[in-house]
């Protein structure tokens, strides 16, 4: 465990940082699995509700540092091209 004032600071920080990041991927794992959950079922309408949410998630992610930018890009690659791939 720490000992000095700043160590300690700092672990509260990473331990609340920590947590912030853990509720950010786990909002963005679940929305790019709903979207690719009403692909798989053939519901075009709401396949393209849910992937203007997902890129949302995705981009406030990237914003924040919890992913990174090219990762970003590459999840909504995935989720637009699996929207306009349907028929």
């Amino acid at each position: 465990m720490a000992h000095s004032k700043q160590a300690l600071k700092r672990h509260r920080q990473s331990e609340k940082n920590r947590l912030a990041n853990k509720a950010r991927m786990s909002t963005l794992k679940t929305t790019m699995k709903a979207v690719m959950a009403a692909v798989q079922t053939g519901d075009k309408a709401k396949a393209a509700t849910l992937a203007v949410k997902a890129c949302k998630s995705i981009d406030k992610a990237a914003e924040n540092n919890t992913i990174h930018a090219n990762k970003a890009a590459r999840h909504k690659s995935q989720v637009m091209r699996a929207v306009g791939a349907m028929k």
